[in-house]
């Protein structure tokens, strides 16, 4: 039985859990008529993540794929993808293709054991489905054959063990968009109506638009359903106590809240979704990300039991259609100590050079690439939070502001791909010249004695921060 490359190195998982909340407004629920899609990715905290490329390809009819664990054949043509990639693993944990299609995963919990033995992993899924299918529909179909013929299984974990089933949220810039949710080698199908998250929990009830042929026969044999009574999905395989213990259902009505709070979704209301860090944060003017760390959708890693290690590592927002292929991804974690920046990729935008994305970040500090670097600035804000972040936040929210009005401009004129390229690279070099010099803002509010983390907290991030060689 194998394991990521950290995993065999450290051993066993001493609290790692890796959750995720994923949103989705179809364009009827959107201001500018395009989907939108978001998604705060949530991994170990030193578990880099690297935004990447990969182009269109032809391969040879006896071309083989080698995924994270298993090999498996390859297909005759593979289409371009841009990928948000934990740095030792060959999947992705969201991602978009040339066709406008996009997906994000969720680690779910069921009443039946996840498998161990090595298989496709959930991340492998996402990526498998934006190379082979062009639309949300035809991804499903990819996704689903691909988990009956393989299989769902192996550590999902950089440190440690953690195995899981898997949901997903799959759309695209026709305005499709449907919820996956899996068991197994067995799935079901939810056809997304108008706005719709998901997260570490279960989701889909009675409203099934599709399911796998095993899926009800198998609930009614282990007794999780009556044969002749409605089928209620979640009701059946979910295993709750697993899924509130990871705050599943806590942040899942979080964010279906947040979403129904606004008749119309833009991307500057998706990102501060992503930003949220629960009620308790809003009221107290001195609170911290420290404890046990429950249901907030951006999350920090604290020492309580349910994010010991897991904090958001990675964060994006697209809008796709009308016109629009807009990706806003922050490359770094922590979208609440992060600035959105765009990239054009997909319909519409054939052609346009992408921003420098830096080199592949590994599991230790490396500050040549973009996600460590920027875990400087995010550290440093941990050690007392509401002062260091109030230090830039007023200035970050300004400047992220001026990259979508920009973005709104260069879009409302029809600008050429070319032009969009050069926008993008332009954004992105502004926001790292501004995340340095929030550095140097951030280092010079001094800690209060009153208001810094706990002893425990304090303890935690400095056995991470010595896991990653970071400097002192």
């Amino acid at each position: 039985m194998g394991a990521g490359p950290a995993a065999k190195m450290i051993g066993r998982s001493n609290g790692v859990r890796q959750m995720c909340d994923t949103m989705v407004a179809r364009p009827q629920a959107s201001k500018s008529g395009a989907l939108l899609f978001a998604k705060n990715s949530d991994r170990g905290a030193n578990e880099a993540q690297y935004i990447e490329h990969v182009a269109a390809h032809r391969h040879a009819s006896d071309a083989t794929l080698r995924c994270t664990y298993i090999t498996i054949p390859q297909i005759a043509e593979t289409h371009a993808v841009l990928l948000s990639r934990p740095f030792w693993m060959w999947g992705a944990e969201m991602g978009t293709n040339e066709y406008g299609l996009i997906i994000g995963n969720e680690a779910v919990f069921a009443k039946i054991a996840p498998q161990k033995d090595e298989a496709l992993i959930g991340m492998d899924l996402v990526r498998l489905g934006l190379e082979r299918a062009r639309s949300a529909d035809e991804a499903v179909t990819v996704i689903t054959s691909l988990l009956e013929q393989f299989g769902q299984g192996g550590n999902c974990a950089h440190i440690g063990r953690f195995e899981y089933h898997n949901s997903f949220l799959i759309a695209d810039a026709s305005g499709e968009a449907f919820v996956l949710e899996t068991v197994g080698r067995d799935w079901v199908v939810e056809r997304v109506s108008d706005r719709r998250s998901i997260s570490n929990t279960y989701t889909i009830g009675t409203d099934i638009t599709r399911a796998s042929q095993g899926l009800v026969p198998q609930a009614i044999e282990r007794g999780y359903a009556t044969d002749g009574a409605p089928f209620h999905f979640a009701d059946a395989y979910a295993n709750r106590h697993r899924s509130n213990f990871a705050t599943g259902s806590a942040r899942w009505c979080r964010s279906s809240a947040l979403m129904a709070a606004r008749p119309k979704q833009d991307a500057a209301a998706m990102m501060q979704i992503l930003r949220d860090q629960g009620p308790q944060a809003a009221r107290d003017a001195n609170w911290k990300p420290d404890g046990v760390m429950g249901g907030s959708i951006c999350a920090h890693a604290s020492w309580g039991p349910i994010r010991r290690h897991g904090q958001t590592t990675g964060s994006w927002v697209a809008e796709l259609g009308e016109g629009r292929s807009v990706h806003w991804l922050t490359a770094s974690s922590s979208p609440d100590t992060s600035i959105f920046k765009p990239v054009f990729f997909g319909p519409g935008f054939e052609g346009a050079t992408l921003p420098d994305f830096g080199p592949l970040p590994g599991g230790t500090f490396d500050p040549a690439t973009r996600w460590w670097a920027h875990e400087q600035l995010h550290r440093a804000v941990l050690k007392d939070y509401r002062p260091r972040l109030a230090a830039y936040a007023a200035r970050r929210d300004r400047l992220e502001a001026g990259f979508i009005a920009r973005v709104e401009a260069f879009i409302a004129r029809g600008g050429s791909a070319e032009e969009a390229g050069a926008l993008s690279r332009a954004i992105w070099k502004e926001a790292d010249e501004a995340e340095r010099s929030w550095l140097e803002l951030v280092q010079a509010v001094p800690v209060r004695a009153r208001h810094q983390p706990s002893p425990l907290y304090r303890m935690h991030w400095q056995k991470l921060a010595r896991l990653a060689k970071m400097p002192a």
